[in-house]
Order: structure tokens, then C-alpha cells, then sequence
């Protein structure tokens, strides 16, 4: 009987080993595609973006479909999770649908991403731009972190950006680098409005902007082909919204509603901090949608407990933080000729790194115009 069962062993760990094999094999393997195939397949899906073919774009396809096959199948499948939201925000603009696929370029579809330069969420915003496109951020909250509010923000600014060049392949490279280097490339190249006419004018990284867009839509549309099919398509946690004020411990709701206080961060990335404080004025909450009964049943006890629990610690920590703006005002000061950040800083008595960490600025290089963000006492007069 054991000389049996140890046959039997044997076999079934051949045939899953083999089934295994099969299914790594079938993983990996890409259709043979040549570049005029790829060529014909790009024409297929014109929209209202161009999709210009070249050697650059090959060269992406190739990475997203050959070389980096588990990433191209992971933003697949974070796809179903935040597609729905960017499509619902440029159909309100009127933009076209397929500027969905810029956010993979951006974040790789993770909004919490953020770069070694200090843009941030699904759509890469830079902290003033943000600001200009009303995404709050304080030591609390940064809504460049929430889906739906970043959405809107892109789809205001790449229609802004559109209307500015009047060219979708300018439009992104605007995006990507700035409409200020995009002007300059455009005057540097003899004033030519093509994406590929202006391309060595253009910084480095915008270079293979536009290319990695090219090869990403390529990628997404033709998946199956390349046998890069969803096989575990991701879903947002079904969810609706309370409006509290004031400060409120957002681990102290989730213990009173029996939830994973990540389930309320997942809901909720724009929030930094186990708990808000809103000065007075409401904000919302993303909570789980089996769960808004039960928090309105019990709202009175459980706001009463939230806002208490950890206030005092929140605030020691926030007042300590390095740049912190807590008890702050924020004014926003436009820089003239002749300002240097030592100056402005002794006006407004805060601290040169402050002002730096603040704007996110590398260097103490200022220009005309900027306007810079800084967080002053309440009753601060700046020094003439």
C-alpha cells in the first residue's frame, strides 16, 4: 500500500510539475511580430491622438511586450480599477478616451507613486500645479493621491494644454516637461509645431514621452496577441461618503465599524495621517459601502470618540515635523526682480529650506513671476 501511494505521489508531482512548466511556458511566450506587422496593427487604432511608427516607438513595444512582460500584464490588470474613473473625467471634458493610457506612462496606474522630484499620484502632479488645479495639500491631506479629484485636474490641464499648442503629441510633451520647454523647443527648432520636428529641442525624458505612449496604447490594445491576457483583474472596494470636520482619528472609526484601518487608507490615499484636521470645515471620508449603516446608526458615539482619541499626539507631531505647516497660513508670494530666497525668507521669518522644501525647489534659483508657496504664523507681517 505505501509502494502505491508513493507512486502516486510521484505521478502527481510529474504532472503538476509539468503543468507547471506548460503554464510558465505559455506565460512567457510572445507572437513572432515583425515591425511592418506592428506598423499595420498601430494604423488599425488611430484615434484623435496621433500614433506616429517609428524605430523609437519599436523599440518601446518591445520592451512592453518582450522585456518587461510582468509589468505590462500588472497595469493590465490594475486597468479595471482606475480606467472607469479617467474615462468618466475626460468624457466630462470632452477629451478623447484614449488619454486614458498617459496615466500608465505617468504612475504605472499606482496612486501613491511618487517621483524623485516630488510629482505625485495617479497623474504625476507637481505640488504647485496641483495647487493651480485645485488639489489641497497640507501635512493632512494631498489630493493628488486621490483618483477621482487628480483625474479631473489632468483632464483640465491636458485640455488647457491642448487648446495652448493645438496638437495632442505637443499637448503631452507640455505635460510631461512643462509648456515652457515645449516653447522652447519650439522656437529652437525654427518654430516647427511637430512633436518630431521639435524632438531634439525637447528635454531628455520628454524625448521618450510620447514614445512610451505610442507603445503603451499599442500594448493595452493588442494584449492578447502578445498573450499578455487579464488574468487577475483588480476592483476598487465598493465604497460611499461620510463629511466630518474638525479632527477625527480615522483608526478609532475603523475599530468602532470592525474594519482594517489599510481598508480606509486604501479608500482614502489622499489622506497622510491616522487622523484629519479641517479647521471647521467638512471634508470627506471614503468608507466601506456595507459599512455607512453602521456608521450612521452610531455616528454620534463614534464621532465623539474620533474626535478625541490621539489629537493631542497628531498635533505635537505635526507642530514638530521638519517644514511642518501646521498652525500656518499660507500666502503665496510672486517673485520680482531683484528677489533672492534669503530675502524673502527674513520677510516673512521662516527659513530658506523651508521655503525650498515648501515649493520643492533643488536649488536656491528663483525667477520672476514664480509665485512661491509659504506657510507663515497667524498675524505675521512681512517686513518691508
Amino acid at each position: 500500500m505505501k509502494f502505491r501511494i508513493t507512486i502516486l505521489f510521484l505521478l502527481l508531482t510529474n504532472a503538476l510539475f509539468a503543468q507547471k512548466q506548460e503554464l510558465e511556458e505559455y506565460d512567457a511566450y510572445s507572437e513572432d511580430y515583425s515591425y511592418d506587422l506592428i506598423a499595420d496593427r498601430i494604423s488599425c487604432i488611430q484615434k484623435e491622438v496621433p500614433l506616429i511608427f517609428n524605430e523609437r516607438v519599436f523599440a518601446f513595444i518591445n520592451y512592453f511586450i518582450v522585456r518587461n512582460r510582468s509589468y505590462t500584464k500588472f497595469v493590465i490588470n490594475k486597468s479595471t480599477m482606475y480606467f472607469p474613473i479617467i474615462e468618466e473625467h475626460l468624457a466630462k471634458y470632452n477629451l478623447p478616451d484614449e488619454l486614458k493610457y498617459l496615466s500608465i506612462v505617468e504612475s504605472g496606474l499606482n496612486p501613491q507613486a511618487i517621483s524623485r522630484a516630488g510629482a505625485g499620484g495617479l497623474w504625476q502632479f507637481m505640488p504647485y500645479t496641483g495647487r493651480s488645479y485645485d488639489l489641497h495639500q497640507d501635512w493632512y491631506i494631498d489630493e493628488r493621491f486621490d483618483p477621482h479629484l487628480a483625474s479631473e485636474a489632468a483632464s483640465k490641464y491636458l485640455s488647457m494644454l491642448y487648446r495652448m499648442f493645438g496638437d495632442w503629441e505637443l499637448a503631452l510633451a507640455a505635460y510631461n516637461s512643462g509648456p515652457g520647454n515645449v516653447r522652447k523647443a519650439i522656437r529652437r527648432s525654427g518654430y516647427k509645431k511637430n512633436f518630431w520636428e521639435i524632438y531634439r529641442y525637447l528635454p531628455r525624458e520628454t524625448r521618450s514621452y510620447v514614445p512610451q505612449y505610442v507603445a503603451i496604447v499599442y500594448a493595452l490594445k493588442y494584449a492578447e496577441e502578445h498573450n499578455l491576457q487579464m488574468n487577475k483583474p483588480e476592483y476598487l472596494m465598493a465604497s460611499d461618503t461620510i463629511n466630518v470636520k474638525g479632527y477625527i482619528n480615522l483608526k478609532v472609526i475603523a475599530s468602532n465599524l470592525n474594519i482594517c484601518y489599510e481598508d480606509i487608507q486604501v479608500l482614502n490615499p489622499n489622506l497622510k495621517r491616522f487622523g484629519i484636521l479641517t479647521n471647521g470645515s467638512f471634508y470627506p471620508i471614503n468608507l466601506p459601502e456595507d459599512k455607512i449603516a453602521d456608521f450612521r446608526y452610531n455616528s454620534e458615539n463614534i464621532i465623539a470618540a474620533a474626535s478625541k482619541e490621539g489629537k493631542g499626539d497628531l498635533q505635537r507631531l505635526a507642530k514638530n515635523s521638519v517644514c511642518s505647516t501646521f498652525g500656518r497660513d499660507k500666502v503665496v508670494y510672486k517673485v520680482r526682480s531683484g528677489d533672492v530666497l534669503g530675502v524673502i525668507a527674513q520677510r516673512y521669518k521662516v527659513r530658506v529650506s523651508d521655503i525650498r522644501k515648501w515649493n520643492k525647489l533643488n536649488s536656491n534659483i528663483i525667477r520672476i513671476d514664480q509665485r512661491l508657496d509659504i506657510w507663515v504664523y497667524p498675524g505675521t507681517q512681512a517686513v518691508a
